[in-house]
């Protein structure tokens, strides 16, 4: 594949991205929790925190949106979207990690935050491995 491809790939990557973000403020605003779309989908929240969440969420695909229709005008903020990724997982893991999830229920198991921060990572790995092939 060319590095035109490459960047096709990855144009059409952050369109879906922008999609899920999109999604998710759409979930989030109306306070449906879906799981993949709320990582922590099962646990009490508070209406005031999910519509905190829609209009960030809203902001960053927007955001990502934008980066999809140039992306070589893009290229850093695709770098950047990609170092935030990481930093996401890294302190999804943390919190995972941390979280006494039985004392908020009984018998809740963090394995499907856990399932859903791997998405992440690995949403997150096909970016980085397309900027490569795009940019270098």
């Amino acid at each position: 594949m060319g590095e035109g491809t490459y960047q096709a790939w990855l144009k059409w990557s952050l369109y879906a991205l922008s999609g899920y973000f999109f999604a998710v403020a759409a979930v989030h605003l109306v306070g449906v929790k879906i799981p993949l779309l709320f990582v922590y989908f099962n646990v009490p929240s508070y209406a005031y925190q999910d519509r905190i969440i829609s209009f960030l969420a809203l902001g960053w695909g927007v955001f990502i949106l934008t980066a999809a229709q140039n992306i070589a005008a893009s290229k850093g903020f695709v770098r950047a979207l990609i170092i935030a990724g990481l930093l996401a997982v890294i302190w999804l893991s943390i919190n995972n990690s941390v979280t006494d999830f039985a004392a908020i229920a009984p018998g809740l198991s963090p394995w499907a935050y856990w399932l859903q921060t791997g998405g992440l990572g690995v949403v997150v790995l096909w970016l980085y491995w397309l900027y490569q092939k795009s940019f270098s």
